[in-house]
């Protein structure tokens, strides 16, 4: 079956709409920064207060987001699960998003949140980034092949910006 196109933006807006507490790291933050990275799935580490579950499990659901391969099965994530400092790897209609806990030395929403920055989705809609000097930092830590092999156009991006 083929997957529509991940409209991550439609993802992004979802979440704002329903004053989500998150920061996206990965790929996409990469991309929002201005790194010339491909990827295939939104990350965003998420708040894991009562309040905040509760807004993101609404946001999911609108989504209609589901747990990625479970043999056809479509299980939605619940307040149990994210409230987890795990990995929730789930597919929407606007396409794959990993709601993650943690990540890295299980930094969670708070401990990332000095790291990250602010930027504009529209003219009243923000987000929270991780930024590239942190997601360099993170990547470096995590030491996947995926992850090491971005860092160097990562750290051009950066010197870019600082220059």
């Amino acid at each position: 079956m083929d997957r529509p196109a991940a409209d991550f933006f439609r993802i992004l807006e979802v979440l704002s709409e329903y004053k989500v507490d998150f920061v996206i790291v990965g790929g996409v933050g990469a991309v929002l920064q201005g790194a010339p990275v491909s990827t295939f799935d939104l990350d965003i580490v998420h708040a894991r207060g009562n309040r905040n579950i509760k807004r993101l499990v609404s946001a999911l659901n609108v989504l209609n987001a589901h747990y990625r391969g479970r043999d056809g099965r479509s299980i939605a994530p619940g307040p149990k699960q994210l409230s987890s400092p795990g990995h929730q790897l789930l597919m929407t209609d606007a396409g794959p998003l990993d709601v993650l806990g943690s990540v890295g030395d299980d930094q969670d929403y708070s401990g990332l949140l000095s790291d990250s920055i602010k930027l504009a989705l529209s003219d009243n809609s923000f987000v929270r980034v991780l930024s590239l000097a942190a997601l360099i930092r993170l990547k470096e830590k995590l030491g996947r092949d995926k992850d090491l092999a971005v860092l160097a156009v990562l750290r051009r991006t950066l010197a870019e910006q600082n220059r």
